[in-house]
């Protein structure tokens, strides 16, 4: 009798293991996790108020680091940190200046809608709001500004694996700091737009299909 017993919840706890791990697989092949790295150019577009200042069109570095999530087929949400640096351009008065933003975007992939792509590539568009913080260097390091932003823009990825794919994306994030500036010291100091262009790569970190 015991050991009928004993062959019963053999038998009981095996099938809880098959039943366990078939559920979690089906929840990892529907979770798509995925990381973004990119390095790239940025454009800070000033309001005007920074008389005798202005950066060069072209600046050097911006990195982007995001993980996404994606919760449907089309549908999905990000969360990306970007970190900007600028400086004064030739006729300008000198000035360096740090941009960070953090932004929670909505994700969308237009596999669906968008036929005429090759398999291998992917056009997806993001926006949502979020928080920059910019931070002149040198003798106006205490000229920050801390004010809310809202950004959208526009991937295009090469997929290269399952797994992993290549990106650029163009976007541009709108200031939304109000018209006067805080009780800054004389000298730079900025709460205005940015422009970037970036590369990147998309790695997936779940049991995904396709990397975009």
């Amino acid at each position: 009798m015991i050991p009928n017993l004993k062959l019963q919840n053999f038998r009981l706890l095996l099938l809880l293991t098959i039943l366990t791990t078939t559920v979690s697989v089906a929840q990892r092949d529907v979770e798509k996790w995925k990381l973004q790295l990119a390095l790239g150019v940025n454009n800070p577009i000033d309001n005007g108020e920074n008389v005798g200042y202005y950066s060069e069109y072209i600046n050097f570095p911006t990195i982007n680091i995001g993980l996404q999530h994606m919760v449907s087929r089309n549908w999905g949400a990000k969360l990306d940190l970007g970190y900007n640096r600028a400086t004064s351009a030739d006729g300008s008065l000198p000035y360096k200046m740090n941009y960070t933003r953090i932004n929670l975007q909505a994700v969308y992939d237009f596999q669906d809608l968008i036929a005429f792509l090759p398999d291998r590539f992917g056009l997806v568009a993001h926006a949502g709001p979020g928080v920059s913080m910019t931070r002149p260097l040198g003798k106006y390091v205490n000229n920050t500004y801390n004010y809310p932003n809202v950004m959208g823009g526009m991937e295009l990825h090469y997929r290269v694996s399952k797994s992993l794919s290549i990106f650029v994306d163009g976007s541009y994030v709108y200031s939304l700091a109000g018209k006067n500036k805080y009780d800054v010291s004389d000298g730079f100091s900025f709460k205005g737009d940015l422009m970037y262009a970036v590369v990147g790569l998309s790695l997936s970190l779940s049991g995904n299909n396709y990397c975009f």
